[in-house]
This record gives structure tokens, sequence and C-alpha cells, in this order.
């Protein structure tokens, strides 16, 4: 399938494979939700993803070289996801989106836990979570620090205090 450029500026190029409204959502919950199945993915979107547009960007990010789909073993017609290194390298730039978001617009504060995290932990941080990252979807090596275990606590205890904070109000 060939796509004709509008132009050669690389920032043109970016926005051409990820400037859809739904790229990056489905890329961030593969990154910060470990969601690795169609299934998934639709189901567990905070913003609703109708099955069809997911079907659609999934194919579209796996021909662009920013996902990988394989087989499931426990079920020949379903696929598993997983993050090509193009896409791990996009974790500055969701840092950078997210802590702009946090600045600039009404984010729910449940959501903006990560994104605060990973403001916080800057450059460091974001290499050590692409390194997980590399694990989790690449097979590379283990690393000893879990930032997805760090970010997924921090969200669930941002959750527990919104449902405590909710029922307080009462």
């Amino acid at each position: 399938m060939a796509q004709t450029q509008r132009s050669g500026c690389p920032i043109n190029l970016t926005l051409e494979q990820l400037g859809d409204p739904w790229s990056l959502i489905v890329i961030r919950d593969l990154m910060f939700g470990n969601r690795r199945s169609y299934g998934a993915l639709l189901s567990q979107s905070e913003e609703g993803i109708a099955s069809n547009i997911l079907s659609s960007r999934l194919k579209r990010l796996v021909q662009s070289g920013l996902l990988t789909r394989s087989d499931d073993p426990s079920h020949r017609q379903k696929g598993i996801y997983a993050l090509t290194e193009a896409s791990i390298q996009l974790v500055p730039l969701l840092a950078h989106m997210g802590a702009w978001g946090r600045r600039h617009t009404a984010a729910s504060e449940t959501l903006s836990v990560r994104a605060e995290l990973l403001e916080a932990g800057g450059p460091d941080l974001w290499r050590a979570f692409m390194d997980e990252l590399r694990h989790l979807h690449l097979g590379a090596p283990r690393p000893a620090r879990s930032v997805f275990a760090e970010l997924q606590a921090a969200y669930e205890a941002a959750i527990s205090k919104g449902a405590a904070d909710g029922a307080q109000g009462d």
C-alpha cells in the first residue's frame, strides 16, 4: 500500500504516521496498559474506540512498522500485538505530550498520574521504561527496575483514592 507524502519534512512524516486521532491512543494502551490483544484494546479503551477504527489502526500500525502482530497460541484467529523499537522510542514524545496536557488542558487527575511520574522522572526514567518495554515486547533481558509496575501502582492508587474521595462525598 503506497502512500503519497505531502513533503519530506520530518514533522510532516511523523504526523503522517501518527497524526490521526487514534494511532497514539492505541500505542499508549499497549505501552502503559499492556493491552496486547484486539479484545483488550477494544474493551478497555477509556476513549471508547469503535471496533472498525481499532481494526483499521492496528492494520496500519503493523504495516508502518510501529507494531507487530503474532498469532495467539491459545487461539489461532486471535493476534497478540507488540511494540517495535520505533514505537518504544516514542516514550519521550508521549511523556512530553502528557506533561503538556497536564498543564494546558482539563486533564483527569487519575489519568494524569502516569504522566506526572514520567515528567518528574525525566530522561532517566524514560530510558528505564524503554528498557522494560524492550523486555516485554522484544524479548530483551529483564531490567532490574520495573517502571511499568511503578506506573501501574500509582495509577491504581489514584483510582482507589478517587473512589474513596467519591464515597466520602456521598
